[in-house]
């Protein structure tokens, strides 16, 4: 795969890309650390510390988080998931799949066709589906 990507030589750490992640569904929503604590029923300043990287959530924490978000675990999960394979230089699930797509693109024109076409199965959420979700939850 020729795909050019920046990736940082320090370890990358789950609790720092959970964090992120959340503060960004939180920021998009526009909602402050207040408003989902109190939803989520944590305190702030423990939703702070997840957000920052500094506390290692549990998952039903992080579950607690997620529902206060509007946004299934899963696709914090997976979104988490895709920013440490990034991060660590290496291509995600759906940049793998892209480029067999790609491959077998490329073997139709040369006129070897595939005997089965291949399962579009994604493993991140577009942004387009993200923000509509999340219009849904704006105030």
């Amino acid at each position: 795969m020729q795909t050019e990507m920046n990736f940082r030589s320090e370890n990358v750490l789950l609790r720092e890309e959970m964090g992120d992640v959340l503060r960004e569904y939180r920021q998009r929503q526009g909602r402050t650390l207040r408003e989902v604590s109190s939803s989520a029923r944590v305190s702030l300043g423990y939703l702070s510390e997840v957000e920052r990287g500094q506390k290692e959530a549990s998952s039903e924490l992080l579950e607690s988080i997620a529902k206060a978000l509007n946004v299934p675990l899963s696709h914090v999960l997976r979104l988490v998931a895709d920013r440490m394979d990034i991060a660590q230089g290496r291509p995600t699930p759906a940049m793998r799949r892209a480029a067999v797509r790609e491959r077998a693109r490329e073997e139709a024109v040369r006129g070897n066709r595939m005997e089965s076409p291949l399962a579009e199965i994604p493993d991140v959420i577009p942004d387009a589906v993200i923000e509509r979700e999340l219009m849904g939850v704006r105030r």
